[in-house]
């Protein structure tokens, strides 16, 4: 069920509505590195003149844009779930209406608060736990294949919940996705996000994958 959902998933990427909310999610992420770039610079500009160092504007240019790019690779998977909870709706809607339009009918709306505790949870949740990783993932580097593994693991955890969270809410009646299937979903999302160009429609090929799984396991059940 698990490939099934993956390659149902696949063509939603191309509705227009996935084409919209895609345009959504990068505007917004994007927003969100240039104001971390913003808050960058002012840091390094204000420590510079503090400290008295030379460098001028250029200096502080290339820090900042380090910075940014560390910052991008690092948290680029959490701003965009993150965004990407906020118009969940969106996506998650036009997969239901065209492969579950019994479902679709009888769906309930987040609205635009719980969208945002959503999205909250997932940041907090994402940074946290994987600053917690942070000493076993040093530790694992000598082991070549250990850091990864535990990466993938727990971001597979991370990922499995936030994407049910996008999806069970809107039908309370349904048996959630099994803790097994949840995991395994977060880590083919995983998978998508380390993948360069393909992690930028992660977000929505995920959202519908979720949707397959909550709804595929009913339709199996039958």
């Amino acid at each position: 069920m698990g490939i099934s959902a993956v390659l149902r998933a696949f063509p939603a990427i191309f509705h227009p509505a996935a084409l919209r909310l895609l345009g959504k999610t990068l505007l917004l992420t994007l927003l969100v590195f240039a104001m971390a770039g913003l808050g960058v610079w002012t840091a390094v500009h204000g420590v510079r003149l503090y400290f008295g160092w030379g460098g001028g504007g250029f200096a502080e240019a290339a820090a900042t844009v380090i910075a940014v790019v560390a910052f991008a690779w690092l948290l680029f998977r959490t701003i965009a779930m993150a965004a990407m909870n906020l118009f969940a709706d969106d996506i998650i809607v036009a997969v239901e209406r065209a492969s579950y339009p019994d479902a679709a009918a009888i769906a309930h709306s987040l609205g635009v608060g719980a969208s945002v505790r959503l999205a909250l949870a997932s940041v907090v949740r994402t940074v946290g736990w994987n600053l917690l990783a942070l000493p076993a993932y040093l530790l694992l580097l000598v082991t070549g294949v250990g850091t990864i593994g535990l990466f993938l693991a727990l971001n597979a955890y991370l990922l499995g919940r936030d994407l049910a969270d996008m999806v069970e809410p809107r039908h309370a009646g349904l048996p959630p996705i099994a803790p097994l299937r949840r995991w395994l979903m977060g880590l083919v999302s995983t998978f998508l996000f380390l993948i360069p160009f393909i992690n930028l429609l992660a977000p929505i090929w995920s959202a519908a994958m979720a949707v397959h799984m909550l709804h595929g396991a009913k339709s199996k059940s039958r």
